[in-house]
């Protein structure tokens, strides 16, 4: 009997860039980057952390600046109605059977463009004159791109093992250190139990999910400090829209239709 060897898949590079390690990096990255960009330049105003603004707007009211309270306030309500709008256009992607990874991928490209638009036309005005008129549309702007990514990781099931936020990091690093004390608890254990070990190797896993996305947040972070003080512009959030542009382009790439029914046949 002769046996046919069996033929590995080529490589694809765009399964690769939308498989959950490589997005959650990446998109840990663009939030990371638009967080901190929008922080320095709009002088303290979250854009992906959003409840931070709560705690900014408290501070505001307690120094009586009733402009930056008011704008710092906003960016909440403008958030949850961005998720909700997500949401829909999530439900009705699913309804088409497209690619809903895609089209959220898309919905925030678009929103960086915008925001990159307002940001570089208001700019210059407000390094002039620092007024909450300037300061609200632009993050407003960013508030929108990252309010789709934070429902994107939610809504494109299917894509990641599980949910992961890549905006927020406070419950991942929480979840990084658990899992840490887990795996060296049972390590460090002279007789472990079989529960023991499954639950240091299970531990393992999710670290090995819950790094490369803090790691990422932490480099787009550094990264937007870097270049945003080098040209002390909007022109550095192209890199976060680029890499948003390859993951949707990626995630259309890798959509597979589900297949018609003929009714004739």
């Amino acid at each position: 009997m002769t046996v046919v060897p069996r033929q590995e898949s080529p490589f694809s590079l765009s399964a690769f860039l939308i498989s959950d390690g490589p997005a959650g990096f990446l998109l840990s990255w663009v939030a990371g980057f638009v967080d901190t960009s929008a922080f320095i330049i709009l002088f303290g105003i979250f854009t992906a952390h959003v409840t931070g603004n709560i705690a900014l707007a408290g501070s505001s009211f307690v120094a009586a600046d009733e402009g930056t309270t008011i704008t710092r306030l906003l960016m909440l309500p403008t958030f949850m109605l961005t998720v909700a709008l997500t949401s829909l256009l999530a439900r009705y992607a699913r309804r088409k059977d497209w690619s809903v990874f895609a089209v959220l991928l898309t919905a925030e490209a678009i929103a960086l463009v915008i925001f990159l638009i307002i940001g570089t036309s208001l700019s210059p005005a407000l390094l002039l004159d620092v007024q909450e008129e300037y300061i609200l549309p632009i993050g407003m702007a960013g508030v929108v791109a990252m309010a789709i990514q934070n429902a994107l990781m939610k809504e494109a099931k299917g894509v990641f093992k599980s949910y992961i936020p890549t905006t927020v990091m406070t419950g991942n690093t929480t979840q990084l250190t658990i899992d840490l004390v887990q795996f060296l608890s049972a390590k460090l254990s002279r007789n472990p139990s079989e529960s023991v070990k499954l639950e240091a190797e299970e531990a393992l896993e999710r670290m090995s999910r819950f790094v490369p996305v803090i790691a990422g947040f932490a480099l787009g972070g550094f990264a937007a400090a870097f270049f945003v003080l080098l040209s002390e512009s909007w022109w550095s959030l192209v890199f976060p829209l680029l890499v948003i542009s390859t993951l949707a382009i990626a995630a259309y790439v890798e959509h597979e239709p589900a297949p018609s029914l003929d009714v004739h046949s």
